[in-house]
């Protein structure tokens, strides 16, 4: 994935601590009366400021809320690479892996209609996974040289696997295994598909190839998540931005989320990203796409995703609007990897020091030490202490 320090910055800084229905974006005069300190909430601004000028990204959106009022709203830096457009509040970002939480509740929407069992294999919704076969490389001692074996799975890989990123499924990018190597010749995104393909498509090529791993017995982010994403049109019956659109986006009034930006909204979005991945077909969101990156292909807002996250501190529901229970939030924001579980590919390896580094993972979020941080390049995100439910909202790395 690409480095967010190479990019225009979203870092929604939250600090929510109480419980409240709703939530009023515009912030408020007086944030002395929310328990902040006006003097200090000026040093993010300024902090911000000197990234910008150092170069670690072009511009941020900053915004921290208490109580569902917003006590500090602030842009600073550029639109543009150029460094000539001031960048607004309003700005659109494409929000990478933030699509993450965001579909991963539309999966627990369709478990809590009875629609989706977290339990059931993935081939009772995909009968193309059905017989993937797991891909393990062994190095003949004697002259140096490695082979890929085929095994076929344990058991099969879940529901619940895609959500925890234990399926097997990893990105091409994220590893140098004979797996990673196919997937990487064999194009998923980048290389073999195209804008106007869907993720059926995505999951018909995906079937092709060898697991990284037996499900269940290793963590690797990964591809899991796009793989829902097709589980989900498929239980919903709607392509999955429809499905986001209908039972989401507008319920919350998140009104600039989607997969791609209209024309008339085209002057409050980012100049696109550079560096690796650039020319993957859903990081071009200007245009309208069949193929929907579940994890990874949302543009949206500092307030859009505010709102996302108070829902989710909120339990579930936010202005009256019933989203998911407290029970499925719960879930959704506790620690669901099992014990002995086996931690693997790049992306574990660059989350900093080992206090820094998610401790687990949940249906959609990483699961961090109480009180860990992640590295400045990180984009915010609902997150946890490990083993236990929400409690506050805390940066994510994406």
């Amino acid at each position: 994935m690409t480095h967010l320090h190479r990019l225009p910055v979203a870092l929604l800084m939250l600090c929510l601590a109480t419980v409240a229905r709703g939530l009023d974006i515009a912030p408020v005069s007086d944030p002395e009366a929310l328990g902040f300190s006006s003097s200090r909430l000026a040093r993010i601004g300024a902090w911000q400021q000197s990234q910008v000028d150092a170069g670690a990204f072009s511009g941020a959106v900053a915004a921290i809320a208490r109580n569902g009022k917003v006590a500090y709203l602030r842009a600073v830096g550029f639109r543009d690479h150029a460094k000539t457009i001031p960048l607004q509040p309003d700005a659109i970002f494409w929000i990478a892996s933030m699509t993450k939480p965001v579909t991963s509740v539309g999966a627990m929407m369709l478990v809590e209609e009875g629609k989706l069992d977290l339990a059931a294999p993935v081939h009772q919704y995909l009968p193309e996974l059905k017989d993937m076969m797991v891909g393990v490389e062994t190095t003949d001692p004697a002259i140096g040289q490695s082979k890929l074996a085929l095994e076929s799975q344990k058991r099969p890989m879940t529901v619940e696997d895609l959500l925890r990123h234990t399926s097997g499924v990893v990105y091409e990018g994220q590893g140098n295994t004979a797996v990673h190597k196919l997937y990487r010749e064999n194009g998923l995104y980048e290389k073999g598909l195209a804008r106007d393909s869907t993720l059926k498509d995505f999951v018909s090529r995906l079937a092709r190839l060898p697991l990284a791993h037996q499900p269940g017995e290793v963590f690797e982010y990964g591809h899991s998540s796009d793989v829902l994403g097709r589980v989900i049109e498929v239980v919903s019956g709607q392509p999955l931005d429809q499905f986001l659109d209908s039972r989401l986006f507008k319920p919350l009034g998140m009104v600039d989320t989607a997969f791609w930006v209209p024309a008339e909204k085209r002057a409050r979005l980012l100049d696109p990203p550079v560096g690796e991945r650039v020319l993957a077909p859903d990081r071009d969101v200007t245009k309208p796409t069949a193929l929907f990156s579940r994890g990874g292909g949302l543009v949206s807002t500092a307030a859009d995703y505010l709102r996302f996250c108070q829902m989710l501190l909120n339990g579930g529901e936010l202005d009256g609007m019933r989203i998911l229970s407290p029970a499925a939030v719960s879930r959704m924001t506790t620690n669901a990897l099992p014990p002995g579980i086996r931690f693997a590919g790049a992306w574990r390896g660059s989350m900093g020091p080992p206090a820094a580094r998610p401790s687990g993972w949940a249906s959609g979020f990483a699961a961090m030490p109480h009180g860990a941080w992640c590295p400045d390049r990180s984009v915010a995100s609902p997150g946890v202490g490990a083993g236990r439910p929400i409690s506050g909202l805390t940066r994510q790395c994406s």
